[in-house]
């Protein structure tokens, strides 16, 4: 997990009409959150967050937040919620949330499949059911991603999170033990239903149409 930092400066006007305001200074308002404080309001340069989303995404990013250029007293966080224009892609407002390094959060991470599974090399259908996976852990401990080796699985098999191999110290809570990956059946008919059929062909000769028989001779 890596911090990224990011600079900050406090923000004593709201509303809609400052926060107009800042967007065509090419800024926008943030909401700092976190436990046992007050949320505080801050403006970000959305220059800055233009060049970190292209090299890093949009999606669980931690910051080492920097207020008011006072490095001294920078803070941890997560990004916890971004806003922006669906079309044009302009960024309206960033919630963050000040992470305690002590005490374990609630975040999600991709899943990505390794290897190449016996069902597949049999013709079947890799399908990842779940891409994405809800976990509990220290902010030291979040892995980038969580492998899922479907190697040994073949065709209707599936492997579930309960079977998962977690890294150390990551938990996935989850009251049903859900699917993760399965190995579909290929399209059109299953082996039994082949090998039925082929056992139902039976080779029958048609016998040849008698002649017709020949009338009186008037």
């Amino acid at each position: 997990m890596e911090f990224i930092d990011l600079n900050a400066t406090k923000r004593t006007r709201t509303g809609k009409g400052a926060a107009r305001k800042l967007r065509q200074s090419e800024h926008i308002p943030a909401i700092l959150y976190g436990q046992k404080m007050a949320p505080e309001a801050l403006t970000l340069s959305t220059k800055e967050l233009d060049l970190i989303f292209r090299k890093h995404g949009r999606e669980r990013l931690f910051f080492n937040l920097i207020i008011d250029g006072n490095t001294g007293d920078s803070r941890k966080t997560l990004l916890k919620e971004l806003q922006a224009n669906n079309v044009t892609g302009s960024l309206f407002h960033m919630d963050l949330h000040q992470v305690d390094m002590e005490q374990t959060l609630h975040i999600t991470v991709p899943l990505v499949t390794t290897g190449k599974s016996k069902g597949v090399e049999a013709g079947g259908l890799l399908q990842l059911v779940r891409r994405k996976l809800e976990i509990i852990c220290l902010p030291v401990n979040i892995p980038d991603k969580i492998e899922v080796d479907v190697t040994d699985i073949d065709i209707g098999d599936s492997i579930h999170v309960s079977e998962l191999a977690l890294p150390s110290g990551v938990i996935a809570p989850h009251d049903v033990d859900f699917t993760i990956v399965t190995v579909l059946q290929p399209k059109g008919l299953t082996a039994e239903e082949e090998g039925a059929e082929e056992e139902g062909e039976e080779e029958t000769e048609v016998a040849p149409a008698a002649a017709p028989k020949k009338g009186k001779e008037s």
